[in-house]
């Protein structure tokens, strides 16, 4: 016959410490989630319609990074290379629990930038043929997520990427402090591929937009390296 104590001690943990327990398991699992899978970001400003709007909130997947770099056409959120933010609205403080949250990931933070590929490392990226349209290793592309293709018809810039870089713009070209308008910066306007935090992989919000991002086949013809 069982002894009281061997009795209390096939009871288990107190309600009350099972669940400090369940919540300190739940919020690793939320930290491994947001460092090695997925973490929520939203849009702070206009330098992505009408692809993504302000405020839209999204998943951003790290997975495709493991084994591999950002491809042409992908939208990745990136670190600030340097100056890149500044002079931007600064995001709202969030509250105390907000801030918890956006720490774990479970709440969507807005002080990176977003934007989407276009040359990857090796490739040269130019502005523009006589129709308005980028270059990218002697290929033109055409954009049907651009808002207006027109508006950097006058910009002239050749570069090459660097290996391990990306040069990445806003579809909303007119309103993008993107890789082309930082060619004077110390780094070319280039960004590195260390400082991609994810892949823009699905909108959560708002309901009524909810959904991936599509795929984009602008890049489909693009030679792997430039012409000789």
């Amino acid at each position: 016959m069982a002894t009281s104590k061997e009795h209390r001690q096939r009871r288990g943990l107190p309600i009350w410490q099972e669940s400090l327990l369940l919540i300190a398991i739940a919020t690793v699992m939320a930290i491994v989630v947001k460092s090695f899978f997925l973490q929520a970001f939203y849009i702070p400003s206009e330098s992505m319609q009408p692809t993504l709007l302000v405020n839209d909130k999204l998943l951003v997947q790290k997975v495709s990074l493991w084994t591999g770099e950002p491809d042409r056409g992908d939208i990745v959120v990136f670190d600030d290379p340097g100056g890149w933010l500044a002079g931007q609205a600064e995001p709202s403080d969030p509250n105390f629990l907000q801030k918890g949250l956006e720490t774990i990931g479970l709440f969507p933070t807005g002080d990176h930038l977003i934007k989407r590929v276009i040359g990857v490392g090796g490739d040269r990226v130019q502005c523009c043929d006589g129709s308005g349209r980028l270059l990218v290793n002697g290929e033109p592309i055409d954009e049907p997520y651009v808002l207006d293709p027109t508006v950097i018809r006058d910009t002239e810039f050749d570069v090459l990427v660097k290996e391990g870089y990306l040069w990445v713009m806003g579809d909303n070209r007119g309103n993008s402090a993107d890789s082309s308008k930082h060619l004077g910066d110390p780094g070319g306007g280039q960004v590195s591929v260390d400082d991609v935090v994810g892949i823009a992989w699905i909108r959560v919000w708002p309901l009524n937009r909810l959904g991936g991002l599509g795929d984009v086949d602008a890049f489909d013809d693009v030679p792997d390296s430039p012409p000789s």
